[in-house]
Order: C-alpha cells, then structure tokens, then sequence
C-alpha cells in the first residue's frame, strides 16, 4: 500500500471516529424533535454536528459526504428561522442521512453513489417524500395499511445503527488490530473546529484538558491481567497483618520477661552478691532498650501495613473500574429501533431511557444487548395497544416504554416497563394447560408469579401464530439464559390494564462475587449471596425424614436437607457445633420467582467475603458442582461453588436414590437405639409406621420404593427392615429376596406389611425369607409394635 493510500485510510478512520461521535448526537436529537420539533436547544445540537461533519468531510475529501452533511445543516437552519417543521417525514429522512453519512466514512465499502446522495436532497427538499423517480434509491414512507416485515426493519436499524456505535474504550483481543502498540488513541482532532465548541484556553491548560480526557484502546487479555494482578497484590498485601500480629506478640512476651526479671530481683536481689546483681541490671536495660526498638519496629510496620493495604486496594479499585462502562453506551440505538418497530406496528411510543450514567461491568454489558433487545420487542409486540384501543380504553394515545438500570443493594437492576395492557392472566393459563405444562385444576392454584414465570421456559409463547415479531418462544427464553449465565435472576410484574415490567437482578460485576465462605471438611468454599437465602443452625433432632429425605422446616414449610460433603466428594459425616446443632445454607438456583430453596449442611460458617473470581484452568473443563475459585485474605484457595450444577447433582443422587443424610441424634443413647428401616410407597402408612416406632423409641429411617430400602440398606446397618409388597422399581418380595441373597444383608430381620392377605400372598412373603406377615387391613398400633418386640426386642 502506498504512502498516498496510507494517509488516505487514516483520514478516512479520523472521519468515522467524528461521525461516529456527530450522528449519535444527530439521533438522539431527530428522536427528541419527534416529539418537541421546534426545540430550539435540539435543533442547534443537530445543526452544530451537521456543520462539523460538512467541515470534516470537506477536510477529508468526501464531496458526496459534504452534500448530504449540508442538505441535513440546511434543514436544522430553516427550522430554526422557522420556515419548516421537523416532522415525521423529515425526520425520517434525516436518519437515512445518519446512515449515508456513516456509509461514507467505512474505507472498507465502496464511495457513495452519486445518484443515492441527488435521491436524498431531493427528498429531504421535498419534505421527506420519496419522489416517484427515486423510488428505487431512497426510503420508502411507512404504510400502516400494507403488511411491513417488521423484523427484516428492526434488524436494518440495529445493523446500521450498531455500525454508527462509539468504538469503545476497551476492545477485546480479537478486535485489537495494533500489533505494534498495546494502546492507541481513538477520539481524533477534528481539522474543522466546532462552533459549539468552548472558546480556547490556554496552550497548556488545553493541552492537560486533552491528555485526562483523551480515550485509549487497550486490549481486554491485558486489562484482565491487570486486574488479576491487582487482586494478588491486595491478597499479598492483607497477609502482611498476620504478622505485624505476631511481632505484636513478640513485643509482649518480651514486656512478660522484663517484667518477671524486676520482679525477680525485688524478692532476691538482696540475697544476690554485687557481680550478679550487675549482670542482672545490664539484662535488664538490654531487654528494656530491646524493647523500645521493638515498638519502634512495630510502628514503623504498622503504618507500612496500613498504607500498602490502602494503597492495593485503591490499585485495585482503579483496576475494577476499567471494566466498567456506562450503561449509556450501548442504549444509544434503542432510541431509533423502538421508533422504527412501533411505526411499522402502527403504534405511537414515548421511549424513555432512566440511568444511563449507571456504571456496568463491560462483560455484563456486552452481553446485555440480545436480552433488552428481546424485551424491547416483546413490549412493543405484547404489551402496548395500538392507539385506537388505548383512546377507546381512555389511556393516552402514545404509549410509555421505559428502559431503566440503576444500582440497589450492591445489585445491578435493569428494567424494562410499559404502560400497556399487561398479561392477561387467564389467557396464560389457558396456553399453560393447553401445551400440557400442567394440569388445569394446579394451575388454577397457582400464585401470579408462578404463571408468570411459565412466561420464561423454552418455546413458550401465547401467541397462536408466528409472525415477523414474535410467536416463536425463543424471547423471554434468551433473557431467562442470560440471568442465569450471569449469576442473576429475572422477575416479572404485571397489573391488568397498566403494564409489565421485567426487572433484571444481575451481579455488578463479573470479576469479583459477594460470598458466603463456608467450612466443609476442613476446605474453604464460597455460596455466591446471590443465591444464599438464608445461613441458620438446626438442632440435630429437629432433622425430620418425609418421602425419604431429610427435611427441616423453616418458616413453616419443609426444606430438602443434603450435605455438602457428599455434594463435594469430601468423607466423613458433618460435625456439629459446640452445641449440638448443624450449620446449614439455604440455597435456591433461580430458575423461578419461588424457587423452593434447598438446605445444604456445612461444617461451619467463616462469614461473608468480596472475592475476585479467578477462572479454573480451562485444561481441567468442567468440574462438577464448582464454578471458579478465588484467594482469600490470607492466600487460602477457596472454590466457589456452581449452585445450579449442585441443584443437578441433588436430583440425581435423589433419582438413584443414593442421597445421604446428616446423622441425627448426637448423644450416645440415640446411636445405641436399635435402628429399622421402614420401606413404603405410601406417604401416610409410611409416617403413620415411623412416628409408631419413633414413640417406642427406635431409630427409624424410611425409604419410597423398594430400590430406594435397598440402596438405604447397603449403606447403613439396620437391626430390621419392614417393607410393603406392592412398590414401583423394586417390589418388597424382590427386596426380601435381595436380603436373603447378600452375604452381609442375608441376618437382618424382615417384616411384611401388607393389604393382600390372602394366605398364597402369605405363603409367597414368607417363601421368600420374610420372618413375619402382617396384614395392614387388621394390625392395629399394638400389632405392630408387638411384631417388632418380637423380632429384635425392645429399643435399647
């Protein structure tokens, strides 16, 4: 490439950087005009960045971009002296400007045809109309009559708008095309200067002005090893505490052998002769002068200690702030996509943006696009009426949809709102049933927010057709997946006749997690808060077993209860505290506004830590039930734990019935009571059996199903099982055989109870190796009890 095509592409790439700054101006200003078209303020914006982009394009050397530039600038200027008005045809016109404009600054396309620019004046001196000769070049004006592909209109605007985007800060590795220089500058001097532009300051105040201001493209690999290394730096720096600590002690038990030796010599110093008594007093000062550069020392510590911790931390502060942006950033082409969807759409919407100087973690951000796009659509599609319904309804006729991100509570929130008619209740129940998703007498018991959430599973939708906006399913779905890729939730509110809102609870940031540190076999292990309900302690006795598993109540509904050491691959039962009590976090994965949460037991609780996440060596790929890992205060590796991998585990270890529980009971007498396992499909006969034996002062453990008593048996020593006959997956004859034919199983006692009391039922029960037959249709409380004094004798 020549030198002359070198300067060339540069100048070009200095033209796009002030057209990428000048149209975002331009857009936001043509979509506030919309609604206010003889805005003085906004129609001097628009004007001022047209006439610096006809200076830059004149500099440049693009005469196609200078026309369009100075038809647009001729336009702002009669509507400012008031000789026409910004109206919607105009200003339809105008976008298509932004567009050429931005066409013409890609050195990567071709140069703008002359008969696309002559097409463009001609319809912007026409009002905006398309004249009948330039059909084929230019715009077409919205019909509301005939059909519009609304999504082939939405998907122009996001790809022309999104080629206007400001180039941003921090780019990714992929993008970075500077092989020489890890950092470029990216906002260029114009060769025109602005008239909106502040009179200039002095040569040296400008000058600094410009160096803070000035924007660097660094490469994303380095930012992120800046921050990992800043966080080492603050671990590193937090560990010099532990020992000015210890010098502390050092310092102290130096003053305990200067005090024993005065002490000493007050009680024997008379008995001491002279030389001693000499020698005693130069240890003395010796210790005593020991002493006070022993403080000094540790003053000296202390205040490096204290500055290198605050000096880290804002390093590391500083570091974290260069992943975030402002939220601003990427809902600059909103604007101009809301207004395009609901003309084609045939509905009038005020787009209201709230917040756009919220900072937000530039990964976060990246990402948010897709799922505020899918929003944005839905309220445009679903929510908002059409003006005619909304005036027959006495609403105004331009609807109000806001797009809102603001911090709380060390969360990040964005909402999406509308005004319009909000979900029809019994439309979306109707769908539920009518795709088989639940029955109809269940959902007609469910609360608001349990339909609502239906709303958010895969391929749902209540729309009967597919059309060019939505119907597929796929929407609320992607929005659903990115809160949970992110670590977040998603919630929706809606009443009747006045809108819907979906909120986005999301973390942030992404490089560090607030965190429950927890103890489990004696290894650190981090519970994201965003997915901590609740950490209480249990008392052993209060562990409850229903349909097989361990459960505690809490707040008067029953909590599945699992280990954590059996969900981590650590050995060994839980331990309690000093108390007797069991330490146990409740946990829910998200997937629903009232997701049931589940209890883990842990060993102990070692308090609520920031921690920056440190990704696993992608050479390890997944590990089960964790998610990353992160360094704590004093350089001890904690893994942080994936709650919706743990929630998968649990249901698997349910399913194949190997779930282990918390041993109950921490006296001696309780493990010395003699223990039966009560095997039982029948949720009422089974509890009915436990309480029984539980009154009589047996430890009873219960299983649901054959399979279930004998994977509970092989895993624990019982003195005897009773079991049904008639189970699914392993009926109780199956069992008793299985009994009979293990070598360490083949001792136990074996109970039947059951309805069939047929005496070949019996004949079969006891042909099997049952030792006793009893009838549920006839035993009564004694009965049973009575059978089991028999067999294994009283409970202790």
């Amino acid at each position: 490439m020549s030198d002359d095509e070198l300067s060339r592409r540069s100048l070009l790439d200095l033209f796009r950087e002030e057209a990428q700054t000048q149209t975002r101006t331009l857009a936001a200003g043509l979509l506030a005009l919309e609604a206010t078209p003889k805005d003085a303020a906004t129609l001097e914006a628009c004007m001022r960045a047209t006439h610096s982009l006809k200076g830059a394009a004149r500099i440049v050397g693009l005469p196609e971009a200078v026309d369009v530039a100075s038809a647009m600038e001729d336009c702002f200027v009669a509507a400012q002296h008031d000789e026409l008005t910004v109206d919607a045809g105009r200003i339809d016109a105008l976008l298509v400007g932004i567009d050429l404009l931005m066409a013409a600054g890609d050195a990567s396309a071709p140069p703008l045809a002359r008969e696309v620019v002559d097409a463009f004046v001609a319809r912007l001196e026409s009002g905006g109309q398309v004249p009948a000769t330039n059909a084929s070049v230019a715009e077409p004006p919205v019909a509301p009559a005939a059909p519009v592909d609304a999504e082939a209109l939405l998907a122009a605007s996001i790809a022309s708008l999104q080629a206007a985007a400001p180039t941003p800060a921090l780019v990714t590795e992929e993008t970075a095309q500077e092989p020489a220089e890890e950092a470029t500058q990216t906002l260029p001097a114009t060769a025109e200067p602005s008239p909106a532009r502040a009179p200039a300051a002095q040569p040296g105040a400008a000058r600094a002005t410009r160096d803070s201001d000035r924007m660097l493209r660094v490469r994303a690999g380095t930012l992120d090893r800046l921050l990992g290394l800043a966080g080492e730096s603050l671990v590193e720096s937090r560990r010099m505490r532990p020992f000015a600590n210890g010098l502390l002690r050092v310092r102290r038990a130096q003053g305990d052998v200067l005090a024993a030796l005065g002490h000493f010599n007050e009680r024997h110093g008379d008995t001491l002769g002279a030389e001693a008594q000499a020698a005693l007093a130069a240890i003395r000062e010796q210790l005593s002068a020991l002493g006070n550069q022993l403080a000094e020392r540790f003053d000296d510590l202390d205040r490096i200690d204290r500055r290198g911790t605050q000096l880290a931390q804002r390093l590391y502060d500083s570091a974290l702030q260069c992943r975030m942006r402002p939220f601003s950033e990427m809902t600059h082409t909103y604007p101009r996509i809301v207004r395009d969807l609901g003309r084609s759409l045939g509905k009038r919407v005020r787009f209201v943006i709230e917040g756009e100087s919220t900072q937000v973690d530039r990964d976060i951000l990246e990402m948010l696009d897709a799922p505020l796009g899918h929003l944005l659509r839905n309220a445009l599609d679903h929510g908002i009426e059409d003006a005619d319904t909304r005036r027959l309804l006495g609403k105004p006729e331009e609807a109000t949809l806001t797009l809102e991100a603001r911090h709380s509570a060390g969360k990040l929130l964005i909402a999406v709102a509308d005004d319009g008619a909000g979900v029809d209740l019994g439309a979306l129940k109707r769908a539920i049933v009518a795709r088989g998703l639940a029955q109809a007498d269940a959902v007609e018991t469910m609360s608001e927010p349990e339909l609502l959430d239906f709303l958010l599973l895969p391929g749902f939708s209540m729309r009967e057709r597919v059309t060019d906006v939505s119907g597929r399913g796929v929407g609320l779905d992607a929005v659903q997946n990115f809160a949970k890729a992110v670590r977040g939730t998603v919630r929706i509110e809606s009443a009747a006749g006045r809108g819907t809102r979906f909120v986005l609870q999301l973390p942030l940031t992404l490089s560090v997690v607030r965190s429950l540190i927890v103890d489990v076999a004696g290894e650190a292990y981090a519970f994201p808060l965003a997915h901590v309900r609740r950490a209480l302690r249990v008392p052993r006795e209060s562990i409850e077993m229903l349909e097989g598993q361990q459960h505690i109540v809490h707040e008067g509904r029953p909590i599945g209860l699992v280990t954590a050491r059996q969900l981590l691959g650590a050995s060994g039962a839980v331990t309690a505290t000093a108390s007797g009590d069991v330490s146990v976090v409740l946990v829910s994965d998200g997937t629903g506004h009232d997701a049931a949460p589940y209890g883990i037991a842990v060993d102990g609780f070692a308090g609520e830590r920031t921690l920056a996440v440190q990704p696993l060596d992608a050479r390890l790929g997944k590990v089960r039930n964790v998610a990353a890992a992160a360094l704590l205060e004093d350089g001890t590796v904690t893994l942080i734990v994936d709650v919706e991998d743990l929630a998968a585990s649990v249901a698997r270890l349910v399913r194949d019935g190997q779930l282990a529980g918390v041993t109950r009971g921490a006296d001696t007498a309780a493990r010395e009571r003699k223990r039966i396992l009560v095997v039982e499909d029948s949720l009422t006969v089974r509890e009915l059996e436990r309480k029984l034996l539980e009154k009589r002062g047996y430890a009873v453990t219960v299983a649901v199903d054959g399979m279930d008593g004998w994977n509970t048996l092989r895993n624990g020593q019982f003195d005897l099982v009773i079991t049904d006959v008639d189970m699914p997956r392993m009926d109780g004859i199956e069992l008793v055989t299985m009994i009979r034919n293990d070598p360490h199983q083949r001792n136990v006692p074996v109970m039947i109870v059951s309805y069939k009391d047929r005496e070949d039922d019996r004949r079969r029960g006891l042909d099997a190796g049952a030792d006793y037959y009893l009838t549920k249709g006839s035993f009564h409380d004694e009965a049973l009890l009575d059978a089991v004094h028999d067999l294994i004798g009283e409970a202790t």
